[in-house]
This record gives structure tokens, C-alpha cells and sequence, in this order.
């Protein structure tokens, strides 16, 4: 007849709770929280400026080659400042940081102004890029960013706080954020209008 257990079972502290092993297959507090976010959900800030960069979509890509795959990353990266301009870029790379860092840049480069009123844009637009379209209408106060995925991390890094979009076409993320600032780039306030125009606006 074995001897009875006595004590506490193995594993468990003094409350009970089991604690972080990590040959048990679990984590713990800390560890979970010195990952970090994902990729995916990236927002940071560059240096001491205000723009701000989200990464989009991040792709893996695999070419075969003589004695197996190589894999390639692509990272679709948005940057802005929050208060009137944008830009977007697509890095490839071998790795994830490499590829993010390269999406980072080019978008810098291609940062352009997105005209405003108040806190909607001037008036109705459709972007288009290949197979895709999105809509912009402006909205009133309050209404918020109805949009998704790169379409709305476009619109909320460029400043707009209120604007309703819809999506037509095909849905390829890439498509969609090209889109979009085809649209953006579309915008004129009624000052450039009349300047184009060369006559007075009344509304």
C-alpha cells in the first residue's frame, strides 16, 4: 500500500493557481506581455515627429527553387500624421522587420496633402485602381470612420474623423488602399475650385 500525498500537488502555488512553467506548455503575465503586439496591429510613432505607421497586410511568399522553397515577405504599410496627410508603401523583403522597414519608407516618400472641411472631406468621390473602387462620401460630426481594413486605417492616420465609404469590386487589400488614395488625391476644396475655374462658388 503506497503512502498518501501530502502537501501540495506539483505545479501549483501556494493559492492554488498553477504557476508559469514553460514545459507545461503555458505562459505567463510577463511573458505575454514582453511580445509585444503583433505586426498586424502595429501603430507606432517615428521618432519625435507625429507620423504614425500601421501595417496593413503582411503576405509570405514561396518560389521554388533547386533544393526546396524560398520564402519572400511583402508589407503593406500606411503613415501619416493625423492632420491632413498620408502616404502608403509596399516593402518586400526576406523577413518581416526588413520588409516593414522598406514599406515604412517608400510610404514616407509618397506622403501627399488630403484636403479637409472640418473633419469630414469636401465632397463625394470614387477612387478606383484595377478591379477595385471605393466611394467616399463626406458625413456629419459625430458619424465616425465607416470603413474597414485598409481603407480605414487610410482615412483615420490621413485626419478624417468622419466619412462614410463603401467598396465595390474586388476586395484585395492592396486594391483597396490604392483605391482609396486615388480617391484622396481626387479631393478639391472649393478655393482650388474656383482658382481652377476662374468664377465665384456660392453654396
Amino acid at each position: 500500500m503506497g503512502r498518501p500525498r501530502t502537501g501540495q500537488s506539483r505545479g501549483r502555488g501556494p493559492s492554488g493557481a498553477t504557476s508559469g512553467n514553460p514545459r507545461g506548455g503555458g505562459s505567463t503575465t510577463r511573458e505575454r506581455d514582453s511580445r509585444g503586439p503583433r505586426p498586424r496591429e502595429r501603430a507606432s510613432r517615428d521618432g519625435g515627429s507625429d507620423l504614425q505607421d500601421r501595417v496593413v497586410e503582411i503576405r509570405r511568399v514561396a518560389k521554388v527553387v533547386k533544393g526546396g522553397r524560398r520564402f519572400n515577405f511583402s508589407a503593406l504599410v500606411v503613415v501619416g500624421d493625423g492632420k491632413g496627410r498620408v502616404g502608403i508603401g509596399l516593402g518586400k523583403a526576406n523577413t518581416v522587420p526588413a520588409a516593414i522597414t522598406k514599406g515604412q519608407e517608400r510610404a514616407k516618400r509618397e506622403m501627399f496633402d488630403v484636403p479637409m472641411r472640418n473633419t469630414t472631406i469636401p465632397h463625394e468621390v470614387l477612387g478606383k485602381f484595377e478591379s477595385s473602387s471605393v466611394m467616399l462620401k463626406p458625413a456629419s460630426e459625430g458619424t465616425g470612420v465607416i470603413a474597414g481594413g485598409g481603407v480605414r486605417a487610410v482615412m483615420e492616420l490621413a485626419g478624417v474623423r468622419d466619412v462614410l465609404t463603401k467598396a465595390l469590386g474586388s476586395t484585395t487589400s492592396v486594391n483597396l488602399v490604392q483605391a482609396t488614395v486615388d480617391g484622396l488625391k481626387q479631393l478639391r476644396t472649393k478655393a482650388q475650385v474656383e482658382q481652377t475655374r476662374g468664377v465665384k462658388i456660392t453654396l
